[in-house]
């Protein structure tokens, strides 16, 4: 297979980024792997998207991951026509161009929507992932598998939202990743409540939520692939993410600390209302963040944490991830 990956920029991606670990084995199992950043597309009409890509081969023999990613970073690019490729794989975050590049996330997603409109696979829909490009996804999902929520510029409407909730609520961007610009607020302490709202809301809007008493233990970053959790031998794609001491945020690396995660029929039932939804989504890989019976996150976009899962777990959740894609591609062809 010929398989294009979609990210931001080629000289920020890292050894231990999900990405890294599936393009290495895409190479092991033989395939060609296309990297694409955001700024590498070229239109030259409705039937016809190219892209300058830096393109690695299994013959490059790059066996450990600080090869692959120098190696990355060193390659020139080819001129491509998207039209030879198998699948166009989206990994980017939207975030992280945000303030210096605001036209390249929604421009990667609409040659992306060009590129299946051609024809070819593209994975996550792009269609889908129109209206996924920020945390108000989660509204789409069943009410009892949502925390309560507010999203608002206003700083009188989150003030309401924290006296309904009595004792905290957790403000963060609605745009946003990683763990910037996260806060927990106490209602005996809101005195800088409008000033934090401001400073979010300089970025777009704000989403509160209430807070959930489970979240000292952290959360739980939990894989699904094609609507189902991603299982190798009785071990799911999950790790716990414990945050540091007087830290609210689970980030890993923000310093949270991944442990493994013990997955029981109550998380499954919870991952399970969510399932049919993903499918009829597209939404082919995707990480769920999960604080006791609620799932706070929906990352669709470029979720990571696999490099912990299967450090901790021993398993190969990323030949998981390729073998199924070989046949998703087979089967889309057809």
């Amino acid at each position: 297979m010929k398989i294009a990956i979609l990210i931001n920029q080629s000289h920020k991606e890292e050894e231990r980024f999900t990405t890294t670990m599936l393009a290495m084995k895409a190479l092991d199992r033989g395939h060609d792997v296309y990297y694409i950043g955001l700024a590498d597309f070229v239109y030259e009409d409705e039937q016809t998207i190219l892209a300058h890509c830096r393109i690695i081969k299994p013959e490059h023999g790059l066996s450990t991951p600080g090869a692959f990613v120098n190696h990355l970073k060193d390659a020139a690019k080819t001129l491509v026509n998207l039209e030879d490729i198998d699948v166009l794989w989206l990994r980017f975050d939207p975030t992280l161009d945000m303030i210096n590049r605001p036209w390249a996330a929604a421009a990667g997603i609409q040659f992306a929507q060009i590129v299946k409109k051609n024809g070819r696979l593209v994975i996550n829909d792009p269609d889908y992932l129109v209206q996924a490009n920020n945390k108000l996804y989660l509204e789409n999902f069943p009410k009892d598998v949502r925390p309560k929520t507010l999203v608002t510029r206003n700083h009188e409407d989150v003030l309401r939202f924290l006296e309904e909730q009595k004792e905290k609520i957790i403000l963060k961007p609605l745009k946003g990743s990683g763990g910037k610009n996260v806060f927990m607020i106490d209602y005996k302490e809101r005195q800088n409540l409008k000033q934090t709202v401001e400073a979010i809301a300089r970025d777009g809007y704000v989403i509160a939520q209430e807070y959930l008493p489970e979240a000292k233990k952290g959360d739980i970053r939990f894989f699904m692939m094609d609507g189902e959790p991603l299982i190798v031998d009785g071990k799911y794609a999950a790790v716990r993410r414990v945050q540091k001491e007087d830290e609210i945020r689970s980030n890993i690396h923000q310093g949270a600390k991944p442990e493994e995660a013990i997955i029981d029929e109550h998380i499954l039932n919870l991952v399970g209302k969510v399932s049919q939804q993903l499918k009829d989504d597209n939404m082919y890989l995707v990480g769920l963040d999960i604080v006791g019976d609620k799932i706070m996150e929906v990352n669709v976009f470029s979720p990571g944490a696999l490099f912990h899962a299967t450090e901790i777990l021993g398993k190969d959740f990323a030949n998981e991830i390729i073998v199924d894609l070989e046949k998703k591609v087979k089967d889309y062809y057809q």
